[in-house]
């Protein structure tokens, strides 16, 4: 998906031709619907968020003016709405103390995930993720799953890049909190089973 792809429809519709609306939609809708349901954990509600996010998007698209990606803007419409939707319901989130979690144990962390399959990795780590705040679920989503950089990333969250990276390397501790407490047990019954 490249800037000027993007720009080529964005004039398109601005000019009158709303069936080119559809491309885009098209293009973003995975992208949307995935960054909702992250934050928000229910799936009627990233289907309502992502509906309303291309709304808003067709309504303001005169209103783009290509200082950033098109993809930056539409992530911050979507980040904008799933934050509303959240203050709307006032959810309640986990809340992981971190404090006691040192870079050391990070390490041994990453280590011990390299015990595990790769894919049985990946979906321990999507169900880890679900646990944490939808603040640092959306960042850590941002950042290593859609391979935002740290400034698309404080553009669409409305942070400095520092504060993002702060946030970031605190949510990955978030993170290595929970799967430490939920890999130890599966990692000792494996070494268990090994030892018959």
């Amino acid at each position: 998906m490249n800037q000027t792809n993007d720009q080529y429809y964005i004039t398109k519709i601005v000019a009158g031709d709303s069936n080119a609306f559809a491309v885009l939609v098209d293009r973003y809708k995975d992208l949307v619907f995935t960054l909702a349901l992250r934050m928000l954990k229910n799936r009627e509600e990233a289907e309502e968020v992502a509906q309303d996010t291309f709304i808003k998007v067709f309504q303001s698209l005169v209103k783009f003016k290509g200082d950033s990606k098109f993809s930056t803007w539409i992530y911050r419409i979507t980040y904008n709405g799933c934050l509303d939707r959240l203050k709307k319901y006032k959810q309640q989130y986990n809340v992981v103390p971190i404090d006691d979690f040192t870079e050391r144990q990070i390490v041994d962390l990453d280590n011990a995930l390299e015990a595990l399959e790769e894919q049985e990795q990946r979906q321990e780590i999507l169900e880890c993720l679900h646990l944490l705040p939808y603040e640092d679920r959306f960042l850590l989503t941002l950042y290593y799953y859609e391979e935002q950089s740290l400034e698309e990333v404080s553009k669409i969250v409305g942070l400095t890049a520092n504060n993002v990276k702060v946030k970031l390397f605190r949510s990955r501790k978030k993170l290595a909190a929970i799967l430490k407490e939920r890999l130890e047990p599966e990692i000792i019954e494996h070494y268990a089973r090994e030892d018959r």
